[in-house]
């Protein structure tokens, strides 16, 4: 008996967190507004006094290809990195005197540029139609730039032919700059349109702008608290990206889900701080609450022990628990300084938009069927959601490869001519080998021997010079693959000389050995992320289900949210896969369907889906508690809760639908694929899942939703 004091105690001191804290906000505002704001500042100037902390390549190791890269580091075979200028004629005809000029002169530019180590001499295509100049760098630190200048004053010299570059580091510059041109531009547009929404939602200037600017100051802080963590989590380039996408989200739904309780106590005759206090112990619990399930949700990309899903998790996971901060500090300090401006100044047709359709909106008007015939509501929804989920289970994921980039970016366009003129410049896969020194001879010997069996499977077609450290204790061979990374074959090629090839010949001749390169990293990677990808999903739903069954003390509440999210991400994978990998809506999307969806997305739009979806969902069961609690049947409960906070799921919906979607407009696919999935999934969770499978479930529960102990019987126990 004791303990279970102890635990109610416990529980209820966590419970009036948000209420204390809003109560010291309400009667010392400017405290609370000036603390936010050094928070903010100080936040900020972290960045520019701390260095952000970028992944290494070691992080990114994986599985064989990993230990195969980690030895020819450790050896010091580590290829230096190269460009490639390819030269070829418009007509398809280079004739070779004229091809040797302008090869002479790129070599000539090239020397000319600092971080040029060696230029090649240039290698003829099989039909003689193109040149390729490889170009050797002294490091992967490099500006392309210069690189890229080199090769542009060569195209001047030589206007009647084509010279065009790409590699490694200029693919990866040119990719980096389209991503970050995609990406601003999807932000400056979506805080416009999230405004526009908040106007819609509100009717009033102030009352729209405050969730904007929770959302933005959040955004700052988290972004600058980034760069110490990154020391421990190395920090992504994709990282601040995300942070805007995330914080924007759930910094604009906490903010509503304040401001408009706020505003109906105050409709219903309460003082400022009163209807703030009365908010703080209702929706800024469901705040606490959903923040705890959405740091959950995304705590669970940890579990794929991959540096980018780290860094990834990390930022949103800060920005979250700042957003959750904020509005149950700064927020309730606002709204009491501000009092009844906060409705000012009204939009006119806004305002009186807003108050004619009313607290429930829409939504609260389509709930009355769905609570009266709750067994035909329920079969509709089951049915439709099976249809949607239906193509997820021949889903078919591939890491993102030159196929998937948009096709009219300059070095994407000369690495896939190169592939065409060049096969043998398509993908290469190394094997290295470790042994005594005084065996350098047999392993030698062995690699070649290797390369030569390769090439008789027809997986193969060449094999290059066998490199050895100084040491003579590590050697490596590449072998090169007819085949580009998106063919199928890859995989089966590489598995054929792990498992056969490799040992046979390898076998008693090296102590250690491993088959790296891209394509084989590429494999490693995606067979981790299908391999973890049951244990994200399970602990997600198993761990947003345990804290749904401890903040609502109802087992049958945390199974029924758990089915709920289940069925939110396989539509969201059902989505995917009938857009991007059957490519169903090409050109109203404009991208090109590559046949697959790219391996992190379903992994990431599960974890966020999960997440956020889970912040209405809090909202909308923690309103429908509160009314049991205050002795109203559950049925009747179901439908007021509902009634009560369908405008706000709808207004909060609307706001991850609009930003998500306008991600859906970049040309990146991968970008695209994320943004179209969230949306997608966000706007059938919300409405077909949450305000018509959740209500006929509860309504078809009963009282029993809350086994094993009432809110009701539990209120009455406390007076």
């Amino acid at each position: 008996m004791d303990l279970e004091v102890v635990r109610m105690k416990l529980k209820d001191r966590l419970a009036g967190i948000p209420t204390r804290a809003a109560w010291w906000s309400a009667t010392h505002p400017w405290w609370a507004i000036g603390s936010w704001l050094l928070f903010v500042i100080a936040a900020v100037a972290l960045a520019t006094i701390v260095a952000t902390e970028r992944p290494t390549d070691a992080d990114y190791r994986v599985g064989e290809s990993g230990r195969a890269d980690a030895l020819i580091h450790d050896a010091g075979l580590a290829q230096p990195p190269g460009e490639r200028v390819l030269i070829s004629a418009p007509d398809g005809g280079l004739d070779r005197s004229v091809g040797n000029a302008a090869a002479a002169t790129v070599a000539d530019e090239m020397t000319e540029v600092e971080s040029v180590e060696e230029v090649g001499d240039p290698i003829p295509s099989e039909d003689g139609a193109a040149l390729l100049v490889p170009v050797i760098l002294d490091s992967e630190d490099v500006d392309v730039d210069p690189l890229l200048a080199a090769t542009a004053a060569a195209q001047d010299a030589h206007p009647d032919l084509s010279i065009e570059q790409t590699g490694d580091l200029s693919l990866v510059a040119a990719f980096e700059d389209r991503l970050g041109e995609d990406l601003r531009s999807a932000e400056l547009i979506s805080v416009p349109i999230v405004l526009i929404l908040m106007l819609l939602a509100f009717g009033a200037l102030i009352a729209a702008g405050l969730p904007v600017l929770l959302a933005a100051t959040s955004v700052a802080a988290t972004i600058g608290i980034t760069a110490p963590v990154s020391h421990l989590v190395p920090a992504d380039l994709s990282v601040d990206s995300m942070i805007v996408l995330i914080g924007v989200a759930v910094g604009v739904d906490y903010s509503l889900f304040y401001l408009k309780r706020e505003r109906q106590e105050r409709e219903a005759g309460r003082g400022t701080v009163n209807a703030v206090e009365i908010a703080a112990e209702t929706s800024g619990h469901a705040i606490l609450v959903s923040g705890g399930a959405v740091i959950a949700s995304l705590a669970g990309l940890f579990v794929l022990t991959d540096a980018t899903f780290n860094s990834l998790a990390s930022g949103a996971i800060i920005v979250v628990a700042v957003a959750v901060l904020g509005s149950i500090t700064v927020l309730p300090a606002l709204l009491v300084k501000l009092g009844r401006w906060v409705d000012r100044p009204r939009i006119p047709g806004l305002w009186r938009l807003n108050r004619r359709i009313g607290r429930g909106g829409i939504s609260g008007r389509l709930i009355g069927p769905v609570v009266r015939h709750p067994v035909v509501a329920l079969v509709i929804a089951a049915v439709g959601v099976v249809v949607l989920a239906a193509p997820a289970l021949g889903m078919k994921t591939h890491e993102e490869n030159i196929e998937a980039v948009p096709g009219d970016i300059a070095e994407v366009q000369a690495f896939k001519r190169i592939a065409a003129a060049y096969p043998s410049e398509g993908g290469t896969v190394t094997v290295v080998a470790q042994a005594d020194s005084a065996d350098r001879a047999d392993v030698v010997a062995a690699l070649r021997r290797l390369a030569d069996d390769a090439a008789e499977t027809g997986h193969f077609t060449s094999g290059g010079e066998v490199r050895t450290s100084s040491d003579a204790g590590t050697s490596t061979i590449e072998v090169a693959m007819p085949y580009n990374q998106a063919d199928d074959r890859v995989a089966a090629a590489i598995e054929l000389l792990r498992s056969d090839l490799g040992p046979t010949v390898l076998a008693g001749v090296a102590e250690e050995w491993a088959v790296g390169g891209e394509p084989a990293h590429t494999l490693d990677d995606s067979e981790k992320r299908a391999d973890r990808l049951p244990l994200l999903l399970g602990f997600v739903l198993l761990l947003t289900c345990l804290m749904m069954a401890a903040s609502f003390r109802s087992i049958v509440l945390g199974a029924v949210s758990t089915v709920l999210n289940l069925a939110s991400v396989g539509v969201a994978f059902g989505v995917l896969v009938v857009v991007f990998q059957h490519g169903y809506g090409e050109s109203l999307l404009d991208f090109t369907s590559p046949g697959f969806v790219i391996d992190w997305v379903p992994i990431f739009v599960l974890a966020v889906l999960v997440g956020l979806s889970m912040d209405y969902h809090v909202f909308v069961i923690s309103r429908i508690r509160e009314l049991v609690a205050s002795g109203v049947p559950t049925r009747a409960a179901v439908h007021q809760g509902i009634v009560d906070s369908a405008g706000v799921v709808t207004s909060a919906a609307a706001v991850m639908v609009a930003v998500f979607a306008i991600f859906a407009t970049v040309s990146l696919i991968e970008i695209k694929m994320l943004g179209v999935g969230l949306a997608a999934a966000i706007l059938l969770d919300a409405t077909l899942i949450r305000l018509v499978v959740l209500p006929a479930v509860l309504v078809l529960l009963g009282d029993r939703t809350w086994w094993p102990s009432s809110p009701a019987r539990r209120a009455s126990s406390a007076r």
